[in-house]
């Protein structure tokens, strides 16, 4: 298999010292922070590119003492280079915040400082709303069984995953861990999910949802144990979240919606049309699973912004 020509450039002009502190910081955001496998992926590469331009800036191979005393002016020479290659705010953001936390890393063992760094502003982000769906939309998607496969079980299958993901708010991969056996509590009203960092939360759930689910286990072909996957591929494995999206593409064509009707909006669906009807953003935090309220507090400006799009589309004076 080919390597990719970065990380061959990263193995010659990093040095191994800070090759091996590369690697134990890698391995503490797996295991200490529980990091998702495509967030260490984007940081690994944001860190490799910032040591590939360190060690043009220093004519040789990156070393601990290279990263020991970062001042803002390396920082901003390496996020200029960036942007010359076309990197965006988003971008350029979350490499510093990749680099940051490497340097931290090893100012906690007592090999840098970050003062440096801390110093250093990031890009100022530009400013996107979650795209919800009309609550007329989000229930054709949980609704449109005609639409799905022709295989029974498949069909049962998609329609509840798309209602779990309306009717609970979950992220794709949350709705894909469950087992048997965390739906059985759904009973007693709730489930306990596991979302990002390993932080477990509790989620009400809806009649229509637990008979969605139960529908579908029913007709489901394959053998579940109580701590098995619920959700199962065509041929018995783990079902993907690619399926997931592509059976979304399907729906999305034959119900004539909008492109941003992805898996990923109807959990912004379930935020936005809860707090519509009233719901507070603590509550709405605690059922999303949002760390910070100000994740939350975005969904008051989407719910603003579809108040003024509606007081334009219908008042004869706007």
């Amino acid at each position: 298999m080919t390597q990719n020509p970065d990380k061959e450039q990263f193995l010659i002009y990093c040095s191994p010292a800070l090759a091996a502190e590369k690697v134990a910081w890698l391995a503490w955001l797996s295991g200490q922070k529980r990091m998702s496998p495509k967030t260490l992926d984007a940081y690994e590469r944001d860190v490799r590119q910032f040591l590939l331009h360190l060690t043009g800036h220093v004519g040789e191979p990156a070393d601990i003492k290279d990263v020991a005393d970062l001042k803002p002016l390396d920082m901003r020479g390496f996020m200029a280079r960036r942007r010359e290659r076309g990197a965006e705010a988003r971008t350029l953001g979350r490499g510093l915040a990749g680099i940051r936390s490497f340097i931290r890393f090893l100012e906690k063992k007592g090999l840098a400082n970050s003062a440096g760094l801390s110093a250093t502003r990031s890009p100022k982000q530009p400013k996107t709303l979650p795209k919800a769906l009309l609550a007329s939309q989000a229930m054709k998607l949980t609704k449109a069984r005609e639409h799905l496969s022709e295989t029974p079980w498949i069909a049962a299958r998609d329609a509840a995953v798309m209602t779990l993901l309306y009717g609970c708010g979950l992220r794709i991969g949350e709705a894909l861990s469950l087992t048997p056996d965390i739906m059985k509590s759904a009973h007693t009203g709730s489930i306990r999910v596991t979302g990002k960092g390993g932080v477990t939360r509790l989620v009400p759930v809806l009649p229509q949802v637990i008979e969605a689910v139960e529908s579908y286990q029913k007709l489901c072909p394959y053998v579940m144990e109580a701590d098995d996957i619920l959700f199962r591929g065509a041929k018995g494995g783990p079902l993907q979240p690619a399926i997931v999206q592509k059976t979304m593409r399907v729906l999305r064509g034959a119900l004539g919606l909008p492109d941003s009707a992805t898996p990923h909006a109807l959990r912004h669906s379930f935020a936005t049309h809860l707090l519509a009807g009233g719901g507070d953003l603590r509550t709405i935090q605690e059922l999303l699973g949002h760390a910070s309220l100000s994740t939350t507090q975005i969904y008051t400006s989407v719910d603003t912004s579809r108040l003024m799009d509606i007081y334009e589309k219908a008042h004869p004076r706007a």
